[in-house]
């Protein structure tokens, strides 16, 4: 195992995850409950798992498309949602605005 790929992969997750909305819905569902560590494991099996999917499916198409076109997909991916995300959130904006000024 190349200890630096285990790394970067690990702190890229880590760092993602922080504030993400699975680690808020954890947050809810442990303070919610008297089982914190029920939580944790099924949180983090559930992290897990996904991450299993994604490492399995990454593999496997990577077995038949060239690593360019793969981060190309996922680049466009990425842009199409932030990009969405971006539009959105002016358009909520407009729409509280008008919200308001009715009431």
């Amino acid at each position: 195992m190349v200890l630096s790929l285990l790394l970067s992969t690990f702190l890229t997750v880590f760092i993602a995850e922080l504030g993400d909305k699975t680690q808020l819905a954890t947050l809810t569902i442990s303070g919610t409950s008297n089982k914190p560590f029920a939580v944790f494991l099924g949180s983090s099996s559930a992290l897990v798992f996904a991450s299993l999917l994604g490492a399995l499916t990454g593999g496997s198409i990577s077995s038949f498309l060239p690593e360019v076109l793969l981060k190309l997909i996922a680049s466009i991916t990425f842009l199409i949602i932030g990009s969405r995300l971006f539009i959105n959130s002016f358009v909520i904006d407009k729409e509280e605005k008008e919200d308001k000024k009715k009431n």
